[in-house]
């Protein structure tokens, strides 16, 4: 029995060493729970002038002022908690976030932003490069009046408004994806049976669904100062193309040079945009996802989110991918050409090649000839001036009391002093020629 009730014994894993890191990147980053007399505020700000010393010294100085522990400063995000609520900061790949949440109901939506709760001294510190500002209220059904024109005014300063019913039905959500006079952009919630946690994941995938639409519409300026210079190039490779087939020989050097030329502006234009496009089109996808998390039904006289991004954001990312695959498509171009007339090069001076090759071997042949008659001459001088020295040593012999014949004896020694030089020669060649091999052989 007490076997029974006691623990088991506990099992000792031999687990990953990044298991438990991992497992809290699921709980990271937990939406903001809302109710109904909440105010948000959120900033969404590029890395581009902003280290991460400077993102942490920031951070350290809001807690420090709100009275907080300091955040651990490799964290990837962090809470605060405060009198008047919460503030969260979230670093991405490419920009970083401040979510403030405030209590308290307002007198109007929007009268009171949550941002004013914090600190009057640390909100001059906020960086540049903001993208995204925007305001949000969460308020109960009943306080929203019931004409779509009516909430327009009193909201939106008139402006035509997106929206519908998302969670299901749960809830409702009004924008009109403009920024108004004091820089911020709205968004006002309708609780109909959400929920503290529903509300603040809606909320939050409303915020992103924002965000990450300006991110992906940073591409939309490059694509357009780039189109000129990509009609520019395309002009001026389709004249070289052309000049390829029927160009001389002297032009080749110069029409290399140009598609070389040419060959390293689509580079360097492809290389400073070519992140900027699959970024964009990455946070393009990230805009539809949290537009089918929302799980929108449609308010008669509403244009629905999924509508707005489909006929405002979607022809913008067309246009991005259509300069991106130009792009790419004249810089493959651009290298065919290129390869296209060094091989022609290449084969013009292959036969020049062989051209001198040929030449080279006929003046060898000519230089074998030339040396086997001046070998020939050689024997016949070397025989001759023998011959004479052979002639001196019979009339010494001679004159010693010899009984010998000078000029028949030395007439008689002519073929063999030749045959011995052609044969000394021959055999001096030969080892002249073995040694040449032996010296050019591989390790010799």
């Amino acid at each position: 029995m007490t076997a029974e009730l006691s623990d088991p014994p506990r099992l000792r894993l031999n687990e990953h060493p990044q298991r438990r890191q991992l497992n809290r990147e699921a709980h990271a980053r937990p939406a903001l729970q809302l109710a109904a007399d909440n105010r948000v505020s959120y900033l969404a700000y590029l890395h581009r002038h902003i280290s991460r010393e400077q993102e942490n010294w920031l951070c350290r100085e809001l807690a420090q002022q709100l009275g907080q522990p300091v955040p651990d400063p490799e964290a990837g995000q962090f809470q605060l908690d405060a009198p008047f609520g919460r503030v969260r900061w979230e670093r991405h790949g490419e920009f970083s976030s401040f979510t403030i949440l405030a209590h308290g109901a307002e007198s109007s939506p929007f009268a009171q932003p949550a941002l004013q709760a914090l600190p009057a001294t640390w909100l001059p510190l906020l960086p540049g490069n903001v993208l995204v500002a925007a305001h949000a209220a969460l308020l109960p059904p009943g306080a929203l009046p019931l004409r779509i024109e009516d909430l327009a005014a009193q909201c939106f300063n008139g402006h035509e408004l997106a929206g519908a019913e998302i969670g299901d039905g749960a809830g409702r959500a009004y924008t009109d994806f403009r920024i108004h006079p004091d820089g911020f952009s709205r968004y006002l919630l309708a609780d109909l049976y959400m929920g503290r946690r529903q509300a603040g994941r809606m909320l939050q995938r409303l915020l992103e669904l924002e965000t990450y639409r300006m991110l992906a519409l940073l591409a939309l300026p490059v694509a357009k100062s780039i189109a000129p210079e990509l009609a520019k190039v395309d002009e001026e490779l389709a004249e070289l193309t052309g000049a390829i087939s029927g160009a001389a020989v002297d032009s080749e050097p110069q029409l290399l040079h140009r598609l070389t030329e040419l060959a390293g502006a689509a580079e360097n234009a492809l290389s400073r945009t070519d992140h900027r496009f699959n970024a964009s089109l990455a946070y393009y996808d990230i805009v539809r996802n949290r537009v089918a998390e929302l799980r929108e039904r449609r308010i008669h006289g509403l244009q629905p989110f999924q509508q707005f991004v489909q006929r405002r954001l979607a022809p913008a990312m067309d246009t991005c991918r259509a300069v991106a695959f130009r792009q790419r498509e004249l810089a493959a171009r651009v290298n065919r050409a290129t390869a296209l007339l060094r091989t022609r090069v290449d084969i013009r001076r292959e036969r020049q090649n062989q051209a001198l090759l040929t030449s080279m071997e006929r003046r060898a042949a000519m230089q074998l000839h030339l040396q086997q008659t001046v070998e020939g001459l050689s024997i016949a001088a070397i025989t001759y001036y023998s011959a004479g020295l052979i002639g001196y040593l019979f009339k010494g012999a001679k004159a010693a009391g010899l009984p010998i014949n000078v000029e028949l004896a030395t007439a008689a020694a002519v073929p063999l002093l030749a045959l011995a030089i052609a044969l000394g020669l021959r055999r001096a060649r030969s080892a002249l020629q073995r040694h040449g091999e032996a010296s050019g052989a591989p390790g010799g």
